[in-house]
Formats: structure tokens, C-alpha cells, sequence
């Protein structure tokens, strides 16, 4: 797959997608988030980062981007998008995902290890791991994930909560819900399956020096013929 990266001010995982994508047979490019054409590309990433410094709150400003607009088509004509912390802010402030992310519920920045489980099987980014347990980092002070009861009824009937906060032998002390997010949310989609947001990073655990391997599980599919 081609995969544009998208580059806000202030993003900083834009190469660590970069390198993680290329190691897993994908072809990345960067695409300048005042861009208004995406060019031919069959995934879209939003990386982490703190675009526009976070200013207002996080993603905020970046929802006006021009390149915004095109990623919005981009998925309604069924491509791939995935944010990624800052990235899956930006997406649920622009409406291409549910919910919002709030302060975390300690007020701190948080940048550790966390074990998620696979809630969903059957989309592109989760094939044939539902039930899986990875181990990701997370580094936000914004990942508190909520919605209304309403919302949060229809994540659960659409099987649109991909991700859940939870432990793993009690390896990390209270790693179960380490923002607070509504439920142990870590990452949703929208109804279609094709937008993915997510607070871990795997692209940081995609390989066995750097950490782990467990971020292949979700970004792998970038590298297969048929996506």
C-alpha cells in the first residue's frame, strides 16, 4: 500500500510512522497538512504529536487544515484512515469519529507501557486477532476518552469499540485505565470499519529492538497484497 502521512506543525511521530510503515512493506509519503489533494495514496495515517502546539485544546486548529477536507472524502470513499494520539484527536474533533479526548484523569502527562485487548475482529486493521492482548505505549496527557450514554450504546451495537484498556498479570500497576477513559476505551472506528482511532502507539512496537512486535498486529496490513 502507498500510505500518506500527514504532517501538522508540531507532530512528531510523523517518522516514527514513517520507518515503522517502510519496515512492514508498506510505501509511506508525506503529505504537508496544506495540501489540499492527498494524491494517489490507499491509506491515510495522522501521527502523534502536538499539532499547533495543542493550543485551544488538541486538534483543536488542526481540524481546519486544509488537507482536513480531502482526508473527510478520503474516507467516504471507503479508504483507510487511521489516527493515531494526537491523530485520533484531530479525527473526533473533525467528526470522522465519535467521542472526544479530555484531560486524563490524573491532570499528568502519561508515557508508559499498557496492554489493550482486541474488542473486534473483521476490519482491515484488526484482522483475525479478536481477543489478542498487545502491549503499547502510550504518551498523552489528552486520552481520556468520553461520549454520551447515547453514543456510547451505539459504539457497543455497532461493534465500533476496537480497543480496551486491561491488564496482563498485573504486570503494570493499574495499567487497566490509565486516562480514565469511559469504559477502558483505547480506540474506536466509525460504523463503516474504514476510520480508526487510536491512543497506543504500535507503530513504536513494530520491532523486537525497539521494544516489541505487537504494533505489527494492527499496521502489518499496509504491507499485504490486498490490504
Amino acid at each position: 500500500m502507498k500510505v500518506g502521512i500527514v504532517v501538522f506543525p508540531g507532530t512528531n511521530c510523523d517518522r516514527d510512522i514513517f520507518w515503522s510503515i517502510k519496515t512492514l512493506g508498506g510505501t509511506p509519503v508525506y503529505i504537508w497538512h496544506e495540501q489540499e489533494d492527498a494524491g494517489d495514496i490507499d491509506c491515510i495515517i495522522l501521527p502523534g504529536g502536538f499539532s499547533y502546539g495543542d493550543y485551544l485544546r488538541v486538534g483543536g486548529l488542526a481540524k481546519f487544515s486544509k488537507i482536513m477536507d480531502r482526508i473527510g472524502l478520503f474516507a467516504d470513499e471507503g479508504k483507510f484512515v487511521i489516527g493515531i494520539c494526537n491523530g485520533f484527536q484531530i479525527l473526533c474533533e473533525s467528526g470522522l469519529l465519535p467521542g472526544v479526548l479530555m484531560r486524563n484523569i490524573n491532570m499528568r502527562f502519561i508515557c508508559r507501557d499498557i496492554f489493550v485487548k482486541v474488542e473486534r475482529s473483521g476490519y482491515v486493521f484488526t484482522k483475525n486477532i479478536e481477543g489478542k492482548i498487545l502491549k503499547m505505549p502510550i504518551a498523552h496527557k489528552e486520552g481520556n476518552f468520553w461520549c454520551n450514554n447515547e453514543t456510547y450504546e451505539g459504539l457497543k451495537k455497532n461493534g465500533q469499540i476496537v480497543f480496551s484498556y486491561c491488564t496482563l498479570d498485573s504486570e503494570i500497576k493499574d495499567a487497566a485505565n490509565p486516562n480514565g477513559s469511559l469504559h477502558n476505551i483505547a480506540g474506536v472506528c466509525n460504523i463503516r470499519g474504514n476510520v480508526l482511532g487510536m491512543m497506543p502507539h504500535p507503530e513504536r512496537v513494530c520491532e523486537e529492538l525497539l521494544g516489541g512486535v505487537d504494533g505489527r498486529q494492527v499496521l502489518d496490513f499496509v504491507g499485504r497484497e490486498n490490504g
